[in-house]
């Protein structure tokens, strides 16, 4: 079973940076596109950030210029680089994986970011 581990999350003062890591089971070089979605309380699920296999880079506008998403294929792992982040941007962030020739979509189980002061 292919999974995705998360990990990185935690509280942070306004300001500040966080550095979350997705690691998978398997070589993430088989996925077309990895993502970071996040959830607020109340809220639905939205995309974050995107990067596709060819190193194509995607964001929400309400994270462009803080937040970087970038894979390493030697290491199976996808990593969202916070910065000055804001208490709006206090959600579970949950790494997503998709190949899309045999339909597979992976969701990680999430991890907590909290911003506040």
């Amino acid at each position: 079973q292919v999974q995705l581990v998360e990990s990185g999350g935690g509280l942070v003062q306004p300001g500040g940076s966080l550095r979350l890591s997705c690691a998978a089971s398997i070589s993430i070089a088989r996925f077309n596109i990895m993502a970071w979605y996040r959830q607020a309380p109340g809220k639905q699920r939205d995309l974050v950030a995107s990067i596709n296999s060819g190193g194509s880079t995607n964001y929400a506008d309400s994270v462009k210029g803080r937040f970087t998403i970038s894979r390493d294929n030697g290491k199976n792992t996808v990593i969202l680089q916070m910065n000055s982040l804001k208490p709006e941007d206090t959600a579970v962030y949950y790494c997503y994986a998709v190949q899309v020739t045999i339909n597979l979509h992976v969701w990680g189980q999430g991890t907590q970011v909290t911003v506040s002061s």
